[in-house]
């Protein structure tokens, strides 16, 4: 029995081995999960995604000749605020208390997006992936927001998860991810 992308429900038969939703209780309602028990260790994610758009757009924002100013260091600072207010944002989400918040952008090889990227770390019991993918998400808007006048066509996408560290889970890092270089 095929699975549709938006039916998140496994088909009865693959229920047994599907992972448990701890966002639900016993009797399928929904709860903050409780972490009080975890221990608090160190945690980080990093999270990228892209805006596309016309090449024109592209040169106007990374040379500095919008209208609104200066889209990189806006959607910077958007980003950041946001990933310190994940938690009002996401229903379930715990309020972490932020060590780092890390915006950075980069020019796609195409020469017709920006690409995104977030690092976020904690010392905490819970993780941190949700505040890295809204701060790539609040950036993406801040620069759409930004650049808006000149070109309304322009793509938000590709938020994910690239890697995360830290917590009971371990460790992940998703496939043919190249690192960013450090500045």
């Amino acid at each position: 029995m095929a699975r549709s992308k938006h039916n998140s429900r496994p088909p009865a038969d693959d229920r047994r081995h599907a992972p448990k939703l701890t966002h639900l209780d016993a009797r399928g309602r929904v709860r903050m999960v409780d972490v009080g028990a975890k221990p608090i260790t160190r945690r980080e994610a990093i999270a990228r995604g892209r805006v596309e758009m016309a090449p024109a757009t592209l040169d106007a924002i990374l040379g500095g000749r919008l209208h609104k100013g200066e889209a990189i260091a806006v959607a910077r600072v958007a980003g950041i605020m946001a990933a310190k207010r994940t938690h009002e944002l996401i229903p379930l989400c715990h309020q972490l208390p932020l060590e780092v918040v890390e915006v950075d952008f980069r020019p796609a090889a195409n020469g017709a997006a920006i690409e995104i990227q977030a690092r976020a770390v904690t010392s905490a019991r819970t993780g941190v992936e949700m505040e890295a993918m809204v701060a790539v998400s609040a950036a993406a808007l801040a620069l759409y927001d930004m650049a808006k006048a000149i070109d309304r066509a322009m793509v938000i996408g590709a938020v994910r998860l690239v890697s995360k560290r830290g917590g009971r889970s371990g460790n992940f890092r998703r496939p043919n991810e190249q690192q960013w270089p450090r500045e």
